[in-house]
Protein backbone atom coordinates (compact mmCIF):
# COMPACT_ATOMS: atom_id res chain seq x y z
CA UNK A 1 0.00 0.00 0.00
CA UNK A 2 1.36 3.41 -0.96
CA UNK A 3 0.51 6.67 0.75
CA UNK A 4 0.71 10.04 -0.98
CA UNK A 5 0.24 13.43 0.66
CA UNK A 6 -1.34 16.11 -1.55
CA UNK A 7 -0.97 19.84 -0.88
CA UNK A 8 -2.13 21.82 -3.92
CA UNK A 9 -0.54 25.25 -4.40
CA UNK A 10 -4.00 26.85 -4.82
CA UNK A 11 -4.65 26.27 -1.09
CA UNK A 12 -2.93 27.91 1.85
CA UNK A 13 0.29 26.17 2.89
CA UNK A 14 -0.61 23.56 5.50
CA UNK A 15 1.05 23.58 8.88
CA UNK A 16 0.71 20.41 10.93
CA UNK A 17 -1.53 18.61 8.42
CA UNK A 18 -1.89 17.64 4.73
CA UNK A 19 -4.84 18.80 2.63
CA UNK A 20 -5.37 15.27 1.29
CA UNK A 21 -3.87 11.84 1.84
CA UNK A 22 -4.35 9.08 -0.72
CA UNK A 23 -3.92 5.40 0.14
CA UNK A 24 -4.66 3.00 -2.70
CA UNK A 25 -8.05 4.30 -3.90
CA UNK A 26 -9.17 6.18 -0.76
CA UNK A 27 -8.65 9.92 -0.36
CA UNK A 28 -8.85 11.37 3.15
CA UNK A 29 -9.60 15.09 2.95
CA UNK A 30 -8.55 17.42 5.74
CA UNK A 31 -11.06 19.80 7.24
CA UNK A 32 -11.34 22.93 5.13
CA UNK A 33 -12.60 26.30 6.27
CA UNK A 34 -13.12 29.47 4.22
CA UNK A 35 -9.38 30.19 4.01
CA UNK A 36 -8.22 31.75 0.77
CA UNK A 37 -4.79 31.02 -0.74
CA UNK A 38 -3.27 33.78 1.42
CA UNK A 39 -4.51 32.10 4.60
CA UNK A 40 -7.31 34.60 5.37
CA UNK A 41 -10.93 33.68 6.12
CA UNK A 42 -13.28 35.07 3.45
CA UNK A 43 -16.97 35.78 3.76
CA UNK A 44 -17.00 37.61 7.07
CA UNK A 45 -20.05 36.50 9.02
CA UNK A 46 -21.88 34.95 6.03
CA UNK A 47 -22.17 31.18 6.50
CA UNK A 48 -23.16 30.63 2.84
CA UNK A 49 -20.10 32.45 1.49
CA UNK A 50 -17.90 30.58 3.96
CA UNK A 51 -19.52 27.23 3.03
CA UNK A 52 -18.83 27.89 -0.66
CA UNK A 53 -15.16 28.69 -0.02
CA UNK A 54 -14.71 25.72 2.33
CA UNK A 55 -16.35 23.30 -0.13
CA UNK A 56 -14.31 24.79 -3.00
CA UNK A 57 -11.14 24.20 -0.96
CA UNK A 58 -12.16 20.59 -0.24
CA UNK A 59 -12.87 19.97 -3.94
CA UNK A 60 -9.54 21.57 -4.91
CA UNK A 61 -7.72 19.12 -2.66
CA UNK A 62 -9.81 16.24 -4.03
CA UNK A 63 -9.08 17.19 -7.65
CA UNK A 64 -5.36 17.48 -6.87
CA UNK A 65 -5.57 13.90 -5.56
CA UNK A 66 -7.12 12.72 -8.83
CA UNK A 67 -10.79 12.71 -7.86
CA UNK A 68 -13.91 14.74 -8.35
CA UNK A 69 -17.17 15.59 -6.60
CA UNK A 70 -18.84 12.31 -7.61
CA UNK A 71 -16.12 10.40 -5.70
CA UNK A 72 -17.12 11.85 -2.30
CA UNK A 73 -18.46 9.08 -0.07
CA UNK A 74 -18.52 10.89 3.27
CA UNK A 75 -18.68 14.51 4.39
CA UNK A 76 -18.76 16.00 7.88
CA UNK A 77 -19.82 19.62 8.31
CA UNK A 78 -18.75 21.36 11.53
CA UNK A 79 -21.03 24.32 12.24
CA UNK A 80 -20.51 27.13 14.76
CA UNK A 81 -24.06 28.56 14.56
CA UNK A 82 -26.50 25.73 13.81
CA UNK A 83 -29.56 28.01 13.75
CA UNK A 84 -27.93 30.27 11.13
CA UNK A 85 -26.87 27.24 9.06
CA UNK A 86 -30.36 25.73 9.15
CA UNK A 87 -32.03 29.05 8.28
CA UNK A 88 -29.72 29.36 5.24
CA UNK A 89 -30.02 25.69 4.20
CA UNK A 90 -31.74 26.53 0.89
CA UNK A 91 -28.83 28.82 -0.11
CA UNK A 92 -26.29 26.26 1.08
CA UNK A 93 -28.08 23.61 -1.00
CA UNK A 94 -27.80 25.84 -4.07
CA UNK A 95 -24.04 26.11 -3.52
CA UNK A 96 -23.85 22.31 -3.16
CA UNK A 97 -25.77 21.69 -6.41
CA UNK A 98 -23.63 24.20 -8.32
CA UNK A 99 -20.29 22.78 -7.10
CA UNK A 100 -21.08 19.08 -6.59
CA UNK A 101 -24.38 18.20 -8.25
CA UNK A 102 -27.62 16.61 -7.08
CA UNK A 103 -26.16 13.62 -5.23
CA UNK A 104 -25.03 13.67 -1.62
CA UNK A 105 -22.52 11.42 0.17
CA UNK A 106 -23.14 10.07 3.66
CA UNK A 107 -23.12 13.25 5.76
CA UNK A 108 -23.16 14.56 9.30
CA UNK A 109 -23.64 18.09 10.59
CA UNK A 110 -22.05 18.71 13.97
CA UNK A 111 -22.46 21.85 16.07
CA UNK A 112 -19.25 23.13 17.65
CA UNK A 113 -18.35 26.04 19.94
CA UNK A 114 -15.59 27.28 17.61
CA UNK A 115 -13.12 26.16 14.96
CA UNK A 116 -9.32 26.40 14.67
CA UNK A 117 -9.61 29.67 12.73
CA UNK A 118 -11.61 31.88 15.09
CA UNK A 119 -13.39 33.73 12.25
CA UNK A 120 -14.49 30.46 10.62
CA UNK A 121 -18.19 29.64 10.86
CA UNK A 122 -17.99 26.28 9.09
CA UNK A 123 -15.55 23.48 8.28
CA UNK A 124 -15.99 20.54 5.92
CA UNK A 125 -14.04 17.28 6.05
CA UNK A 126 -14.50 14.28 3.81
CA UNK A 127 -13.49 10.99 2.33
CA UNK A 128 -13.54 9.98 -1.33
CA UNK A 129 -12.98 6.72 -3.16
CA UNK A 130 -11.30 6.93 -6.55
CA UNK A 131 -12.56 4.70 -9.39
Amino acid sequence: MSTQRINPPQLTRPSGFSHAVVTDSTVYLAGQTALNAEGLIVGGGDVVVQFEQALTNLLTALRAAGGGPADLVNLTVYIVDMDDYKSRSRDIGEVWRRLVGKDYPAMAGIGVARLWDEEALIEVQGTAVLP
